[in-house]
């Protein structure tokens, strides 16, 4: 009792002085007294107090920003020195509600509202850890370094993911440009101008750019991987591919080529697929695993692929990439990649054939007659090629796609054909008619 009351005299003398500091407009002598209150509350481990403290100083009448400032940076040194996790979270609040809508002290707010996220999150309550990540949009916060922004949006992203809210994680995602992750890092920082913000530096525990940029990919799998879009995810672990410490690492860049390899094949025929695939071939890298090497080569080369044969081949590999880094591919995987060798074999077979049976065509893609229509015609329909089935007869016949510039081209040709036969008609007609004058005068 006897220090609680030392305790509450010492508070009130320092009162005292704050009080005579902020009228007279003495920041240094208020930042001091304000610290110093915090200091005597936390020494005594009185908790209640210097949370009852805080909320006071903050709300005394015309208080400095600076003190402000001082006091919410000096009560988070102690959130990490308090005996349980009620505590912490009451202090955590209590400076929230203290930095709320104070604009010279957003980015502690942004810290704050992270770590109760990440206690939230360990409770197990992840809607409510994302719901709070969401409240902050450090993208607006000039002052904030921009590798603590971009840590703070993807530990958003994450936890949309986490609660599998994807159309919110995508938005999310948005906010951070794929340039700034090329960004060379070495360059000297640019010495700010009068006037401009001064950039703070990021907190202890935020990961470097590159370490960043390769979490941002990871996540961005995981988005692609609900969507099924195979190609996105192929893109996404080119880029990780492409950081260098990856590729210093041969345990590491082997699992991923290898990822790179199977979502390529994955991926439908495409302009984009198509480039994808020639740049991996060239890779020297790719000779470490002649395997997948072969694997994408068979995919380039015209020529029809035997199904049973490719699962023989590489059934044993594609089971295993569940025991490598990434972990096992999409579910339905295997479904799809037989679903992509069967369009491989329906577009070699259009490159070699003008008109064919569909009972040939199934023979040649190892199918029934109902099954090699049905993927024909999904394939027409995606306008992956154009063909045209006679149902009575039997019979497809199989079109170059031709471009908008291609049948105009060849309507002009027409109408030239056209206007030269009315000519020579003309002509022709006009000849007879001198004829016919010619012999009625005799």
């Amino acid at each position: 009792m006897e220090n609680r009351g030392n305790l509450d005299a010492a508070i009130e003398q320092l009162l005292n002085v704050e009080k005579q500091m902020r009228l007279s407009g003495d920041v240094a002598g208020t930042k001091k007294a304000v610290t110093d209150i915090l200091q005597l509350c936390f020494q005594a481990r009185a908790w209640k107090t210097l949370n009852d403290q805080i909320a006071l100083l903050s709300k005394r009448r015309g208080q400095l920003k600076q003190a402000v400032t001082a006091m919410v940076q000096q009560a988070m040194q102690y959130i990490d020195e308090t005996p349980d996790l009620e505590t912490r979270i009451e202090l955590i609040k209590t400076l929230n509600n203290v930095s709320a809508g104070k604009i010279y002290v957003e980015i502690e707010r942004a810290r704050l509202i992270k770590r109760l996220a990440k206690i939230k999150e360990e409770q197990g309550l992840i809607a409510e850890a994302a719901d709070l990540m969401q409240e902050i949009a450090v993208e607006t916060f000039g002052a904030m370094a921009k590798t603590e922004k971009i840590a703070f949006i993807l530990e958003q992203v994450r936890l949309c993911l986490d609660r599998q809210d994807y159309v919110r994680a995508q938005i999310l995602s948005r906010k951070i440009s794929t340039r700034v992750f090329d960004a060379d890092p070495s360059k000297e920082k640019k010495k700010p101008k009068e006037g401009d913000n001064v950039v703070e530096e990021p907190a202890a525990d935020i990961p470097s750019l590159l370490e960043l940029k390769r979490i941002y990919y990871e996540l961005m799998i995981r988005y692609h991987s609900h969507h099924k879009d195979y190609l996105e995810i192929c893109r996404c672990y080119k880029a990780i591919y492409e950081i260098p410490t990856v590729k210093e690492n041969p345990s590491q860049w082997i699992h991923i080529l290898r990822k790179i390899c199977w979502y390529l094949v994955l991926s439908p025929h495409d302009p984009m697929q198509s480039s994808l695939l020639n740049s991996t071939l060239e890779d020297k890298n790719l000779s470490e695993i002649p395997n997948f090497k072969l694997l994408l080569k068979q995919v380039v080369t015209m020529e029809v692929i035997q199904w049973t044969n490719l699962w023989e081949t590489y059934k044993n590999e594609f089971e295993n990439e569940k025991n490598l880094l990434g972990g096992s591919l999409v579910d339905k995987a295997a479904e799809d990649l037989r679903e992509r060798i069967i369009e491989h074999n329906i577009l070699v077979v259009s490159r070699y054939y003008s008109r064919i049976t569909l009972k040939r065509l199934a023979e040649l893609l190892c199918l029934s007659i109902e099954e090699a229509e049905k993927h024909l015609s999904d394939m027409v329909v995606s306008k992956a090629l154009v063909a045209k089935i006679d149902r009575p007869m039997g019979i497809v016949c199989f079109q170059t796609a031709r471009d908008s510039n291609d049948i105009l081209n060849s309507w002009a040709t027409n109408l030239e054909k056209l206007l030269d036969l009315v000519e020579k008609s003309c002509h022709q007609i006009h000849k007879e008619t001198m004829v016919h004058k010619a012999a009625l005068k005799v």
